[in-house]
């Protein structure tokens, strides 16, 4: 999981004004941090099945995301995907 200062460093790197915590492009953000910590744990114990299993629901998550944001903020959309450097 993610300490604070982490999230708050993430957060302050991709919010849009100045109390934006939940906004599309924040909410992205923090479940791909989230992300990366989980497949590096589950790199050293692969028979984690419960930490899998949210891995693939936070990946789903991210996606639908993702899907919010290129439908309804194309611009948006490749600027967040070029920034985390992610594969759509």
């Amino acid at each position: 999981m993610l300490d604070s200062e982490e999230k708050q460093k993430v957060i302050e790197d991709f919010k849009l004004h100045e109390k934006d915590t939940g906004s599309a492009e924040v909410q992205v953000a923090l479940l791909s941090k989230e992300i990366e910590l989980l497949l590096a744990h589950l790199k050293k114990h692969p028979k984690d099945v419960h930490s899998k299993r949210g891995l693939l629901k936070m990946v789903t998550q991210r996606r639908k995301f993702l899907k919010y944001l290129q439908k309804d903020s194309p611009k948006k959309y490749q600027e967040l995907v070029k920034k985390m450097g992610l594969k759509k």
